[in-house]
């Protein structure tokens, strides 16, 4: 179990980040273990066919054999939403007892496979080579395997993030929590992380909190590392979502009352959902979604609420009933 000790200072300090490198490193599991990220097979099936040329043991074995991956592989996100070569470059300047550190805490006692052996055999000038070679596979991984759908997934993490918001004003970091994830308790001001490989305990300290939501984390990834900044890389909402084909349109009466892309966001609206959040489920524009929505709220047929920096639309009594979800007129 690792747990955090958050002071009011702390708390108050709480933020998110979006970080495409904690994507590209953590996808890695999947490929390895396609078992336990039955959502992601379909990605998985689209990545597989295009690694050639790609040195897949150093790849994978970026991945320990408890799923662990090494924590300077995953930095701290230093501003909101940094790129990935922002994050990238930072991976770069880690110091080789860093690199050395965190690999061999991935492995535990185990033994370290042979395209990591500079790890326990070489000196400085080896792990710096092994770094810059880790480097240079993930920017080509990158490339191939996140960046094509990185603004689908940002937009499931960004959803994720105005929905976890919506937690914290409605009932402060205990609702925050709540339904996280199974093995996330908060209590009596420590949050406990459970199921860890790591035992540890990490006072913040006045450094505050930072979540991370992951299309690809199956569970809490907090750093393995005691030392690192508390940070929580924790599944997002509405992973179930990012592969589905765009939901098709009904061709029937409501489709000629209203016109194809009005009647198909109006199906969407069983439940809140911010315009960005619709604009990627239906693969357009958020400006697109915006017109539309003007014309749904001033016919009575979708209501509107201010969620912080976003506007959450739900479909109205109106609405269902002309979508076939409510009671009959």
């Amino acid at each position: 179990m690792i747990s955090f000790e958050l002071g009011v200072e702390d708390l108050a300090d709480t933020r998110f980040g979006i970080s495409p490198i904690h994507e590209t490193v953590l996808s890695l599991r999947v490929l390895r273990e396609p078992g336990l990220y039955a959502l992601h097979l379909p990605w998985r099936r689209s990545v597989l066919g295009r690694l050639d040329g790609l040195d897949t043991a150093l790849l994978m074995s970026l991945v320990g054999p408890d799923r662990a991956v090494p924590d300077f592989l995953t930095p701290r996100p230093a501003s909101f939403a940094p790129t990935f070569d922002e994050e990238l470059a930072r991976v770069r300047r880690t110091p080789p007892d860093v690199v050395r550190r965190d690999l061999l805490a991935v492995y535990g006692r185990r033994r370290l496979p042979d395209v990591l052996s500079e790890v326990t055999t070489g000196g400085d000038a080896d792990i710096v080579r092994l770094r810059e070679a880790v480097c240079s596979l993930l920017a080509a991984y990158w490339e191939i395997a996140v960046r094509p759908t990185w603004p689908q997934m940002r937009l499931v993490l960004e959803a994720d993030m105005t929905y976890r918001a919506r937690q914290l004003a409605v009932g402060g970091a205990r609702l925050l929590f709540a339904d996280m994830h199974p093995n996330v308790r908060w209590h009596d001001g420590v949050l406990h992380i459970d199921r860890m490989i790591g035992r540890h305990r990490v006072a913040a300290a006045g450094r505050g909190l930072l979540l991370v939501p992951s299309v690809f984390a199956h569970k809490p990834a907090p750093p393995v590392s005691a030392e690192e900044p508390p940070l929580l890389a924790y599944p997002c909402r509405g992973v179930a979502t990012l592969w589905l084909p765009a939901p098709t349109t009904d061709a029937g009466a409501l489709t000629a009352l209203l016109g194809a892309p009005r009647a198909g966001l109006l199906g969407l609206l069983d439940e809140p959902l911010a315009t960005v959040e619709i604009a990627r489920r239906l693969t357009v524009t958020p400006s697109a979604v915006s017109q539309h929505l003007r014309v749904l709220h001033a016919t009575g047929l979708v209501t509107r609420a201010r969620d912080g920096r976003h506007v959450l639309y739900r479909r109205s009594p109106l609405g269902d009933q002309l979508a076939g979800g409510g009671e009959a007129i």
